[in-house]
């Protein structure tokens, strides 16, 4: 058997051309065999259900839309595969209560009270505070070999693999112990004001934005004051973005409002067919329902047998 590529991504709001060039293509051209939506992970932000059903339809729609071939890739919804919420349970109890207290989301949900004068655990819900060993158990419930992730998703892999010695150290040799995988060229892709390209941040370009408003994005990324003719910063997100979306460099010696007309052009020439599946996919979303229902199958397929073996472990029936 091959090495098992798993990944999934949280439903939080449309997609963005960061998750694109951070998750969603190297997943697609590493040939990930896994692939999962990410909607109960989700439900710590999102409390409108309607917002989170459309959420969940825009990132599946996505995913096909950008290359994913379900016969090749196992696609399914983490809430249709209720093993990953057993194990995760099971887990709980071999999760040292520190290493929980060390997780980033958490600390930054922490710091950010105590900056605002707020008690510590303001608005802090478990769902935040367990969120690495929900998705400890999405990654060990499918023999997990390789995650790939951006760099602030590295943290949970190493929990994870924490999680599955500690259990290992217990119970014996039961768990697989995943690794991470990070692109460094498209670790932490930069939004439109220069900070990490995030929906919280409000500095995203929408992935399958029309071209008129793809172009207001671009537009919209901040410069500053050089001359068409001097040297400019090739780590400006203008000239990563050009090379992403096109494998080529743009010359550093071009005006500003050129360079953005040309990274428009190679971003649109590349997003233009992607944009056209996903629309056609939001019309027709039955089609997707199809392949999501045969991807939580297979997946619940491999997960059964994991948790089996996980019963068996801890002497449970």
């Amino acid at each position: 058997m091959g090495k098992i590529v798993l990944t999934g991504i949280k439903c939080t709001g449309t997609p963005h051309v960061g998750n694109y060039l951070g998750a969603i293509r190297p997943m697609i051209d590493m040939g990930g065999t896994h692939c999962f939506i990410a909607d109960y992970h989700a439900l710590n932000q999102v409390h409108e259900p309607k917002a989170h059903a459309e959420s969940v339809k825009q990132v599946a729609c996505t995913w096909l839309a950008c290359g994913l071939d379900p016969k090749k890739t196992v696609f399914y919804r983490q809430s249709d595969v209720p093993e990953v919420f057993e194990l995760a349970t099971i887990l709980t109890n071999v999760t040292p209560k520190g290493l929980m207290n060390r997780a980033h989301s958490y600390k930054a949900a922490i710091a950010s009270n105590i900056e605002q004068k707020r008690d510590a655990d303001f608005d802090v819900n478990m769902g935040l505070y367990n969120y690495p060993i929900l998705m400890a158990a999405d990654i060990l419930l499918f023999n997990t070999n390789l995650v790939p992730v951006g760099s602030d998703q590295k943290q949970h892999i190493e929990i994870a693999c924490d999680i599955a010695k500690s259990f290992n150290a217990v119970y014996g040799d039961t768990l697989v112990v995943p690794k991470e995988t990070i692109r460094e060229d498209v670790a932490t892709i930069q939004g439109l004001d220069g900070r990490k390209m995030s929906k919280s941040y409000g500095n995203i370009i929408p992935l399958f934005c029309d071209s008129a408003e793809l172009l207001k994005c671009v537009k919209r990324i901040a410069t500053d004051s050089s001359a068409p003719n001097e040297a400019k910063p090739k780590e400006h997100l203008i000239f990563q973005l050009y090379k992403h979306f096109t494998g080529k460099e743009l010359d550093n010696k071009i005006g500003w409002g050129d360079a953005k007309q040309k990274l428009f052009e190679a971003m649109d020439k590349v997003i233009a067919p992607m944009r056209e599946k996903y629309n056609h996919l939001m019309s027709h979303y039955a089609e997707v329902e199809k392949i999501l229902e045969k991807g939580s199958v297979e997946a619940r397929g491999v997960a059964r047998e994991t948790l089996d073996r996980v019963r068996k472990a801890i002497g449970v029936k």
